[in-house]
């Protein structure tokens, strides 16, 4: 592939330390191939995708139900614990039928995905969903929209240019082929900034479906921290509030307790009951049943071994809830003995909690709050006030932890992963690192393989590893962990796929050098060289379609997820803790993550879409791929997930920012080919102010989203609001108690389970009357022939 040394303005002893400087990461990949292997790689990952798809469509069902966890999760009645291992048609959950129905065929699911009704997913995975596909939409029209300009206009003034010779095929394609005296390179200045004002109105208008049926940041509670643990009777609060804001009427105060051991001994319990019950159902069926109760059971067939003998099933699990109930009512009577300094406090209306708000908003400035008769004993003036999340947003387990605690975590995890990345920022680091040992000189005819394939692997299992750390930073809430995800993955991205790679750079360390070393700054003409080099482009292509077509295979087949799904059954010790196995197995849907790894991609298709317009189609296609791939897995493999509205409002910010990209790239290779002075430089230059003036007017003063004050509704029953293991339709989740202290249901477990007599809450026993009839109820459960039936069921299909 030549290069005109006059059109690219570099004298030869510039141009030959561009191109060692820019492609020394990826040598392997680019050099020798045909049309920048672009060809070879969409017909390499074509087949890899099929490959997936086929592997996929055999494990989803035959591997234990992998592929459709979602629709296994916990319901505590009797059925569905044994009929539901296979099916969940005798569920009582809210699932479409209709889809579980047509679930039949080998690829039928891959059919069903894409003939699936918005309103089904809405239906089952709640709001947000709803909000992330739209926000799909709206990237999907928008690049299809880009596809007419950029093929139409911008390639064939790219190809139609004479700097590159005939033989550099995708050369011509991009904006190094057209001149520096050509007039269009007006039109390319001009897309650039048409295409940010395009996605601004697009962001805009998926902002205006932002409005929910209940407004989420005008809600009626608020979370109130630093309140003395000493309080125990929520009138000393209701007092407050009534004395210091007259007219504000409070109509709950619920406490917080730390209720981390108790959660835990109640899902052992739980799971206990879970087995009693089981093979009590089956011994009248056939009869007594012996388990191995050591998790490495499978691994010894030896019976002469203490730890490995057989017990009697039914006695094991019997004995076992007994112990684990005494201990959760131990612990449960030792919780009101542990509260913590955070309470939620209920307001009649939306306008009294955002008047006690207001009057907390500004403590760090010195502001006092109203004062009352007993502020000497709530001592407001340390309060920390804000909007409460919604109950199911809470991670209940993690209000527990200390502020200092958790700071100190979080600062050491995010220490730890700045340094890693601060030396190993991409991936290109160990593939110069192979070129350097000639590793891959002797399979030259795998070369191919090394970036386009192992560049996104990298990257997933660098993102893989820091959402994983994550978790242990014990985020209070399922929102604020997911925001910290989308922001953090999506700069690290950004960083490590575009901005890095595009200069020639391999690291943060690198580039932090670059900026304020004098030996890179006297060469950084060389290095934005590497942004407008002809083969630079096709790297970018090549990355968008294998993540268009493997990434989005390897993201059906969640690897990680499957191998830790296998090893819990392998370990499991009898059937129902199989069971339990597959309904538990189902995680949230990250938003915050596919929001990053999507927006990534869209980042890279903006950067490039002028100086290398043929992205834009592959652009298109992994939008496309993603929607598909994102219906299935939240529907099928993810539970549902509730969050707050500011998880998809920064998904909204780092789409308007992408297009910026291509601005500033427009205006470096303007300054490089063009000089300083040179009036399409000035133009680019305005351009990319004019937008990041207009972006940020819009983030900060709110132009872009017209949102009318209004009174919220009342809150209903969504599908986050019923309890899962629930048999009645009382919306126990809207109250803000831990789910592990509200009123359990009572037709679970049969009367002559000794370990049944002190199931109860805090404050609540059952009432005899409802107990008896909850046991008449089961009773009848045990009789019923599709019990009977799934009994059969269960006998015949063993776990293998």
């Amino acid at each position: 592939m030549s290069l005109s040394p006059e059109g690219m303005s570099l004298g030869p002893t510039f141009h030959n330390m561009t191109v060692n400087e820019c492609f020394q990461s990826r040598s392997t990949v680019l050099q020798g191939q045909p049309f920048g292997g672009i060809p070879t790689v969409l017909l390499l990952n074509i087949i890899l995708w099929v490959f997936v798809l086929l592997v996929y469509s055999f494990l989803r069902k035959a591997a234990w139900d992998y592929g459709r966890l979602a629709l296994l999760i916990h319901n505590d009645s009797l059925t569905s614990l044994i009929y539901g291992e296979h099916s969940e048609k005798s569920s009582p959950s809210e699932i479409s039928l209709e889809m579980e129905r047509r679930d039949k065929g080998f690829c039928s699911w891959f059919f069903n995905s894409i003939t699936m009704k918005d309103q089904d997913l809405i239906n089952k995975c709640g709001d947000d969903a709803r909000i992330y596909i739209t926000f799909q939409y709206h990237l999907i029209i928008y690049v299809l929209l880009l596809c007419i300009p950029s093929l139409g206009i911008i390639l064939p003034i790219n190809y139609i240019g004479t700097v590159l010779s005939w033989n550099s095929h995708f050369g011509r394609t991009t904006i190094v082929n057209v001149s520096t005296e050509s007039k269009l390179l007006w039109l390319h200045s001009f897309f650039a900034f048409l295409y940010f004002l395009i996605n601004f109105a697009n962001m805009a208008h998926h902002c205006l479906g932002f409005v929910p049926k209940k407004n989420l940041k005008i809600t009626r509670t608020l979370m109130i921290t630093y309140v003395p643990t000493e309080i125990q009777d929520p009138e000393i609060i209701s007092k407050h509030f009534h004395e210091a804001y007259p007219g504000c009427v409070v109509t709950r105060v619920h406490f917080c307790y730390d209720v981390r051991n108790l959660i835990d001994l109640d899902d052992q319990r739980r799971h206990a009951m879970r087995g009693r019950l089981y093979y009590t159902a089956k011994a009248k069926k056939t009869g007594k049943s012996m388990i191995k109760t050591h998790p490495c059971s499978r691994l010894c067939f030896c019976k002469c071994w203490t730890c490995f003998k057989e017990v009697d099933a039914e006695q094991y699990y019997s004995e076992l809830e007994e112990q684990l109930t005494d201990e959760f009512n131990a612990e449960l009577n030792r919780v009101r003995l542990k509260r913590l300094d955070l309470i939620f406090v209920t307001f009649q209306d939306a306008r009294m909690a955002h008047r006690v708000y207001e009057d907390y908003k500004f403590l760090y400035c010195g502001a006092s709050p109203q004062q009352s008769s007993v502020t000497t004993i709530v001592k407001n003036y340390h309060w920390r006030v804000s909007h409460a999340p919604h109950p199911r947003d809470i991670i209940w387990k993690h209000l527990s932890i200390r502020r200092f605690s958790w700071w100190a975590r979080f600062i050491a995890i995010n220490t730890f992963l700045f340094f890693l990345f601060f030396f190993l920022t991409t991936p290109a680091i160990i593939i110069n690192t192979i070129d350097m040992y000639n590793v891959t000189r002797p399979i030259e005819k795998l070369q191919l393989l090394s970036s386009p394939l192992f560049f996104p692997l990298s990257l997933s299992l660098s993102i893989f590893g820091s959402y994983s750390i994550e978790h242990f930073s014990s985020f209070p809430s399922r929102s604020s962990q997911n925001l910290i995800m989308v922001h953090k993955c999506y700069i690290f991205l950004v960083f490590m796929v575009v901005i890095l790679p595009s200069m020639g750079l391999t690291s943060l360390n690198v580039f932090l050098r670059w900026l304020f070393d004098i030996y890179y700054l006297e060469h950084a003409t060389i290095r934005f060289q590497c942004v407008f080099l002809p083969d630079n482009g096709a790297f970018f292509v090549n990355y968008v379609i294998t993540a268009a077509l493997l990434g989005t295979g390897m993201e059906l087949m969640r690897v990680g997820s499957l191998f830790m799904y296998s090893t819990r059954l392998f370990f499991s010790r009898s059937e129902p803790e199989r069971v339990h196995i597959r309904k538990s197995q189902a995680m949230d849907f990250q938003f915050g993550r596919e929001y990053a790894w999507m927006l990534n991609v869209f980042s890279v298709v903006m950067a490039y879409s002028i100086t290398c317009p043929i992205i834009v189609p592959f652009g298109l296609l992994y939008l496309c791929m993603k929607h598909l791939t994102d219906r299935y897995n939240m529907y099928y493999s993810y539970a549902p997930t509730k969050l707050n509205m500011q998880i998809h409002m920064a998904a909204v910010y780092q789409a308007i920012f992408a297009p910026l990209l291509g601005l500033f790239w427009m205006l470096f290779f303007s300054i490089l080919r063009l000089g300083s002075i040179h009036s399409i430089t000035f133009s680019s230059l305005s351009f990319l102010i004019i937008s990041i003036l207009i972006a940020f007017s819009g983030i900060f003063l709110g132009k872009f989203r017209t949102v009318t004050e209004y009174e919220p509704e009342e809150e209903a029953e969504t599908v986050f609001d019923m309890e899962p293991s629930s048999t009645t339709s009382t919306p126990t989740s809207l109250l803000y108690v831990a789910t592990v202290l509200q009123e359990p249901e009572l037709n679970l477990t049969p009367a002559s389970s000794p370990a049944r007599h002190t199931y109860g809450t805090m404050n609540n026993q059952p009432e005899e009357g409802e107990e008896e009839s909850g046991l008449r109820g089961f009773a009848r459960e045990l009789d019923s022939a599709q019990f009977q039936e799934g009994l059969e069921l269960e006998g015949q299909s063993q776990y293998h």
